[in-house]
């Protein structure tokens, strides 16, 4: 029998794949879940009977956080990309590393295919059929749900034929987590006016007492919540996700282009990675010049953009990753956050790197570096090309 992998979540559309594959297509079917900080030991375990009980030949859960961390999640940091000025990319970025994973291990095992559960109406499809056919492009992609066009109804009714009995019973929201936000999707995200209720959110206000807490910045890197030091920043970033949840921040509601060119929007709620993105941002405000600033802004924009659509395997990233990289030389000190209901403030910081220091002047105050002369003359000099300008255009009127 040709040997399959599958990409496997245990969800309905995954479980009718291993039944079509298996029955319909005679493959044997391999199914792999790729863990990217969405998924606990018991839940896991849980996936795995579902898998073996559906006939799998083989699962394979492959822990794939410190990965995803040290490849994507540091320069999303670096560069403080937020899709839209809004969102953390949080499903965009997992797919990628999942589908990598997933090819990777059909390699390995030497299957003929690859297949995933993705419907013809979303991003996820394009981001798995373009690493798939990257990495692994001697494969066969199949896409059952996609190619025969089923509804919900029609892959249940199936699964039932098939002896299937499980709790199909479709949830009011899809919820997908991960290490860097979790999405939310309802019937209110299906349009342009409604909000998500307070039930729809996965995390809800349980904190309400405002709390002060510092944030410590190795080039750039999360290395330390409130002084306590962890072994590697996705420690210290599920650390500060645990302080944080509890007060319900960093909800919103995402609107952008998806890939296949229709709007979308979706509800997320990140609070780890929107008060990191916030406090390393006014960390840099302290520590890098204008322009270094400037030009960090309009590569990181795009290196978003090109995640957002599963192109990260272009080697344009690589280069962007460099650049980024070399700007965090100095984004190093602490970072003070209040803590508060639904919200955040990021107060101040206190670095080795500040370039805001009292030696140079004081805003507004005083000058210590140059003189009111000085100053007189750098002001002519840059009057001088809008001065010609100016009356260049008064001698052609006149």
């Amino acid at each position: 029998m040709p040997k399959v992998v599958l990409a496997f979540s245990g969800g309905l559309d995954t479980s009718f794949c291993v039944k079509y594959l298996s029955l319909e297509l005679g493959m044997e079917v391999h199914a792999v879940l790729v863990n990217t900080g969405g998924f606990e030991a018991d839940e896991l375990a849980t996936i795995e009977q579902k898998a073996y009980a559906l006939g799998v030949a083989s699962f394979e859960a492959i822990d794939a956080v410190q990965g995803y961390y040290e490849q994507c999640v540091r320069y999303l940091i670096y560069g403080n990309v937020l899709k839209n000025n809004t969102y953390p990319l949080s499903v965009s970025a997992e797919r990628v590393f999942q589908a990598m994973a997933v090819a990777a291990h059909a390699r390995k095992i030497g299957a003929s295919a690859i297949a995933h559960g993705s419907t013809g109406a979303g991003n996820d499809q394009v981001r798995f059929d373009l690493v798939f056919g990257i990495m692994a492009p001697e494969m066969q992609v199949i896409t059952p749900i996609r190619d025969l066009k089923l509804s919900r109804e029609e892959e249940i009714k199936y699964l039932k034929k098939q002896g299937v009995e499980m709790p199909w019973e479709k949830s009011q929201y899809s919820i997908n987590q991960g290490l860097w936000g979790t999405s939310v999707g309802g019937k209110e995200t299906l349009n342009s006016w409604d909000s998500l209720p307070e039930s729809a959110w996965p995390t809800q206000l349980e904190a309400t007492e405002e709390q002060e807490i510092i944030l410590t910045f190795e080039k750039g890197e999360l290395q330390a919540v409130n002084g306590k030091s962890f072994p590697h920043a996705v420690d210290a970033i599920q650390a500060l996700q645990a302080l944080a949840a509890p007060y319900a921040i960093g909800r919103d509601v995402h609107v952008g282009d998806t890939i296949i060119g229709i709007k979308g929007r979706v509800g997320f709620e990140a609070a780890a990675p929107l008060i990191i993105i916030k406090a390393h941002h006014l960390l840099e405000k302290h520590t890098l010049s204008k322009w270094q600033q400037h030009w960090k802004g309009q590569l990181a924009e795009w290196y978003g953009m090109l995640l957002h659509e599963g192109q990260f395997l272009d080697p344009v990233m690589r280069n962007i990753e460099g650049f980024l990289t070399s700007t965090q030389e100095r984004v190093s000190g602490e970072v003070r956050v209040r803590l508060l209901p639904y919200r955040f403030e990021v107060l101040g910081i206190r670095s080795d790197y500040d370039m805001m220091s009292a030696k140079f002047g004081t805003y507004g105050e005083m000058n210590l570096a140059w003189t009111g002369e000085d100053v007189k003359g750098f002001t002519k000099i840059l009057a001088n090309a809008s001065q010609i300008h100016q009356m260049v255009g008064e001698s052609v009127e006149e």
